[in-house]
């Protein structure tokens, strides 16, 4: 790896932590020409299923749309940053298992929903209130009924 401070490309690992429920590898490394310290993540690159849109459109999954729907979901809310991060790998790795090549988006709104549920009961109404375009305040009382069976 190249120093990101003189260019020098060796460097050394001095020290190696999980991060992400495992799922990267933090690396401490030291520049051997310039001995400036910096740090590196190691994470497996592991295809993501294209998304099928409810109007039949394909795109490639994109972590930043699920990130930024969950941040508004969770916002003013007692959850932490690295729940959420955990949360998003968690749904990630339910999309791999799969083995499709294709999902739904609804499948994945869906995936959401049931991590949200455990999570935080507040966001995931917040969440399916916008997921599922509730018109009326009795949708949302319906909703919240189902929770609590």
């Amino acid at each position: 790896m190249h120093c990101p401070f003189c260019s020098t490309q060796d460097t050394k690992v001095i020290d190696s932590r999980l991060v992400s429920e495992g799922m990267s590898v933090r690396r401490r490394r030291e520049c051997n020409a310039c001995h400036e310290r910096f740090t590196t993540f190691e994470s497996a690159e592991l295809i993501m299923p294209r998304v099928i849109k409810s109007d039949g459109a394909r795109e490639p999954f994109n972590e930043e749309k699920l990130r930024n729907g969950l941040l508004r979901s969770l916002e003013k809310r007692p959850v932490s940053l690295e729940s959420m991060e955990q949360l998003i790998n968690r749904v990630k790795s339910e999309l791999r298992a799969t083995g499709e090549r294709e999902i739904s988006s609804n499948t994945i709104g869906n995936l959401v929903m049931e991590q949200l549920k455990t999570l935080d009961k507040v966001a995931y109404i917040r969440f399916a209130s916008v997921y599922r375009s509730f018109e009326d305040i009795r949708e949302f009382g319906e909703e919240i009924a189902r929770l609590h069976d």
